[in-house]
This record gives C-alpha cells, structure tokens and sequence, in this order.
C-alpha cells in the first residue's frame, strides 16, 4: 500500500517507508506529515511487522520542510501547527514504537530531514549522503527533537557549532564523529540496509523493544532510576518466550528462531 508521498513495502517481516517527493528533495508538506504518522501507525499495529525501515525516493533522503507551503497563504498551515501536528508526532511515534526503526540515508538529509533521521533507533548513511542542521540559513532554530539528540550524539560543543553554522556534515563524518551507525559505498547500499534490517526482524524483538524504552528513560532517569528500570525490564525479558529459546537454542548449539513474545 502508498500513498502519494508516502510508499509502503512489507518485505521479509520488515516494513519499508519511502519518503516519495522526490520532486522537491522529499520535503515535508502538510500530506505528506499525516501520510508519515498513518503509515508508522500501521506498520507499528502489524503483527507481521519486525523492523521499519525509513528511506526516501530519488536523490534525497529528506529536505526538510517544503518552504513552497509556508510561503503561500492559502497553504500555509503555520508554524504552531507544522511543528505540533506534523514532526513532533512523527518523533514521538518513532521512539515509542516497539519494534526497532532504521534510518536508511540515501542522500541530503536536512533541516527536519535530519533529525527525524537522528531520532531513529540506528541511522546507516549512503557515503553519497550529508546531513545539514539547515535552520539557522533562514532565522529559524531547530526542531524535531534536534536539540534533543545531535547533542547526546555528538556532545554540546559539536552540535553547538553544527546547529549555530548551519555547516553541511557528509556522511564520512557523520560516521566518524557518532552521528551515525555506518556509512556504506552506494554500490552496496541498498543490499547493506537489508541485510541490516532483515538481522533486526530476526532478534528477539520484544527484549530490543524494553531496550529501546530503556534507552529513552536514560535521557531523564538518574542512576538509580536507570538500575531499577533495568532491573524490572530484565526480569520482564527474562519470562518471555525469547529468552527461553535464546538460551535453548544455546545449550543446543543451534541458531534461535525467535517470534517476538
């Protein structure tokens, strides 16, 4: 299924999103930021759905906002509204959905284009790719949870400068600074992103989901909230169905065949 700016492939018990405005660099417009939230709804609900993987059409990965819909009246929905009802839900639904999520960058990602890709839970980059805190090049500062995640990436002074400049990061540097789990040659890109998200699809999904909420606590919790959330989780995943045959399948020298529960 797809809609016009957003398509939907379900593959090998991963979901594929390809941002499809390849026109305009897959900017966001107002159709496009609710097509984004119906279609991560979906794929979160679908039983047989493991990983998600995010990626865009033609030369770009994400633009952004498309500057086209605040710069025509009749379009324009403002900005309380763009950040309230377009990006800030799409980045809540990413870290709250319980499945692991890709951001497979095939080329520029900027602006929100950007940070919608940081706030994924592992974020693999085209060497072809760069990532641009755009905002600052038009008065505006930066949103979609950037101010959020570049810095516990990176560290404040890196995405101070990166955020305050507006300097375009390629992907080589991306890799090297932390932005970014990988970067791979273009050739061997799309095959890489599959592999990676077929070898998530297979692990124990439910223990990578109490990771996950694990791992967004750890941005609030102090030690001692973090240790008893581990603890609690711990025994969670210990009493599922994964863990006993992660273990079985151990003892038997065999690989696991793991279901998610």
């Amino acid at each position: 299924m797809s809609t016009n700016s957003i398509e939907k492939k379900i593959e090998n018990k991963v979901a594929y999103l390809h941002l499809n405005r390849p026109e305009v660099f897959n900017s966001f417009n107002r159709e496009m930021a609710l097509s984004m939230q119906t279609a991560l709804d979906e794929v979160a609900q679908n039983p047989e759905v493991r990983a998600i993987v995010i990626t865009g059409n033609g030369k770009a990965f994400c633009a952004g906002q498309d500057l086209k819909e605040v710069t025509t009246p009749e379009l324009n929905p403002g900005f309380r509204k763009i950040l309230e009802e377009h990006y800030n839900p799409i980045i809540e639904r990413i870290r709250a959905i319980e499945k692991p999520i890709v951001a497979a960058v095939n080329g520029v990602a900027a602006g929100a284009g950007a940070n919608i890709a940081l706030a994924c839970d592992i974020v693999v980059a085209n060497e072809h790719a760069a990532f641009i805190q755009a905002f600052s090049k038009i008065g505006l500062v930066p949103d979609s949870a950037g101010t959020f995640f570049l810095p516990r990436l990176i560290g404040f002074q890196k995405a101070s400068a990166l955020m305050m400049l507006g300097d375009k990061v390629s992907a080589t540097e991306a890799y090297e600074m932390g932005m970014i789990y990988k970067c791979y040659p273009t050739a061997l890109f799309e095959e890489e992103v599959q592999k990676l998200a077929l070898t998530l699809a297979d692990m124990p999904t439910h223990a990578l989901a109490l990771t996950k909420k694990l791992l967004n606590r750890s941005m609030i919790n102090n030690l001692q909230e973090q240790l008893a959330m581990e603890s609690d989780l711990q025994i969670e995943a210990s009493s599922s169905n994964d863990y006993r045959e992660g273990v079985a399948a151990f003892v038997e020298k065999r690989k696991p065949e793991f279901k998610g529960n």
